[in-house]
């Protein structure tokens, strides 16, 4: 039995190892947190990843989770409410579509929860060394011994170690889009009732939307900058300076973005690469292609892009060179597509053509 090595336990982690164990083949999975990632914004699992979410046996584990938004109002700097709708928002587009939005942090439990019963998961743990054999690869671990795997998958997100490894450094693969994105939580103070809010300030602005029956908000603040020093400190100052500087509720919002236990902030980048692979290593997801938040699609291409590659390695009978080509045939035009969504009406959203052509321009089946 071959066995596979995958570092990254949100997303597309842990869908390439069911779908690897359904094939035969042995997953772990190394994760650097000490358990499922809690936190993070609500994400769209659109187009041919719901057939991979169904596939996978949570469809409707997932539409049972999924948000219950009836609309959103967008407003002024001052809070004004300048346009509303009850037809779509902006975070999940329309309401009457198939598509589902739910909280990342909810994909990810359930995710783990259908696999931990077959799947090798070492968390609290992290690779930090990939020496390449003729039969294998020598992984050196953080914590705990050496091991050695058949094939290494990275999916270890937009900073991916694995790519660092093997690959080279991250600033010849990472293409900063001029702006930076802050997901926190924080008490429903605005008292929101399965309703969105939308407001632009100059160069800053924030969505915010009821999760958890209304109990609680999840805050996605983003702001224009050039790139910045990865200081998870001087980011959340920064980011609660930017709040605090907003006229309409300016100071909660900034007082919420210093006391979340779950406050992220990174640069909207996408990741490009000419190949995805380099021996018996290659990439999944945001680490080998990120398209960025702004493209809607990170989620979607996660989900299809694990369960490509453990199709394509099956095909191909663990033979990873020509598992790895097939897997980069399959998925490249579909990547391009997703990330130009991104890239195509910067600080707006894409055309309603575009992402109809993007999410669903791959067949599962080859």
């Amino acid at each position: 039995m071959q066995t596979v090595l995958i570092s990254g336990g949100g997303i597309a982690g842990p869908v390439l190892a069911y779908w690897l164990r359904r094939h035969g083949f042995g997953a772990t999975v190394v994760e650097r947190a000490p358990g499922p990632r809690p936190g993070g914004q609500a994400v769209d699992v659109r187009g041919v990843a719901l057939d991979v979410v169904e596939r996978t046996g949570l469809l409707e584990r997932a539409r049972s989770v999924r948000t219950r938004m009836r609309g959103m109002s967008v407003l002024d700097p001052d809070g004004q409410e300048v346009d509303r709708s009850t037809e779509a928002t902006f975070s999940s587009g329309r309401l009457d579509s198939d598509d589902i939005e739910l909280l990342r942090e909810d994909l990810v439990r359930m995710v783990h929860e259908h696999t931990r019963a077959d799947v090798e998961y070492l968390f609290g743990n992290s690779i930090t060394a990939l020496d390449e054999r003729e039969t294998g690869v020598r992984v050196d671990f953080a914590h705990g011994a050496s091991r050695t795997f058949d094939l290494v998958v990275g999916a270890d997100g937009l900073h991916s170690t694995v790519r660092r490894l093997a690959f080279g450094p991250e600033e010849r693969f990472a293409h900063h889009l001029g702006s930076y994105l802050s997901v926190f939580s924080a008490d429903n103070f605005l008292a929101l009732d399965d309703w969105q809010m939308w407001l632009r300030d100059g160069d800053a602005g924030f969505g915010i939307m009821p999760v958890r029956d209304n109990t609680e908000l999840r805050i996605a603040f983003g702001f224009e900058s050039g790139p910045l020093a990865h200081d998870s400190g001087a980011l959340r100052q920064l980011v609660a300076d930017k709040l605090a500087a907003l006229r309409w509720n300016g100071m909660r919002l900034a007082k919420a973005a210093l006391e979340a236990p779950d406050f992220y902030c990174d640069a909207m980048a996408q990741i490009r690469l000419d190949n995805w692979s380099r021996g018996r290593v290659t990439l999944l997801g945001d680490a080998g292609y990120c398209p960025s938040p702004l493209s809607g699609q990170g989620t979607s291409l996660a989900l299809v892009g694990a369960y490509v590659l453990a199709d394509c390695l099956a095909r191909a009978h663990g033979d990873h060179r020509a598992a790895y080509a097939d897997y980069e045939r399959r998925m490249r035009s579909f990547v391009t597509l997703n990330q130009a969504l991104a890239t195509e009406n910067p600080g707006g959203p894409a055309s309603e053509t575009s992402v109809a052509h993007a999410k669903n321009a791959l067949s599962l089946d080859g």
